[in-house]
């Protein structure tokens, strides 16, 4: 019999884990059978729309308020953020004014079928729900740009326009 590190609780000798606290007695005890294990590489995830590591720091941290403006402000957001970048050519600044027109542009769809159907019961609904979705889109892009991401809007990532 033996005790648990953590707990002090009285173990059988070929315990793993503490059946009162969990813990794990011993980091290995059968030696034998990991003899010829080898360690298993861990991968990294990273997405296809996160776009963040190919801008510099610098660039980001210069053109970071009107990629914000995108967001907040629509259409006239991504007017101010072309004026902006006539001037300094920026990549991330081109990169969010492709993100704010393809969310402009999908409200803009949205916006459409719902006037044309609306003597309908359903689509005004349907309609409104998909506006109530690009606005917390939207939100969700702007929060991202203040924490320094530059991440594709998601739903509308995988739509095929302004590639």
């Amino acid at each position: 019999m033996k005790n648990c590190p953590k707990c002090n609780a009285q173990l059988n000798d070929d315990a793993m884990f503490c059946v009162n606290c969990g813990a794990q007695i011993g980091a290995n005890p059968n030696p034998q059978q990991n003899a010829y294990a080898q360690p298993v590489p861990t991968a990294t995830v990273v997405s296809s729309t996160d776009h963040t590591a190919e801008f510099s720091p610098a660039e980001v941290a210069d053109n970071k308020l009107f990629a914000a403006l995108i967001y907040a402000l629509s259409i006239v957001g991504v007017v101010i953020a072309l004026l902006a970048n006539l001037n300094n050519k920026s990549e991330y600044l081109k990169f969010h004014i492709k993100q704010g027109l393809k969310l402009f542009i999908t409200d803009l769809i949205v916006s459409f079928c719902t006037l044309v159907l609306c003597w309908t019961c359903i689509v005004p609904i349907a309609g409104a729900v998909c506006a109530i979705i690009l606005l917390v889109v939207e939100i969700i892009c702007f929060i991202q740009v203040l924490r320094n991401k530059s991440v594709e809007p998601p739903i509308i990532s995988g739509l095929g326009f302004l590639k």
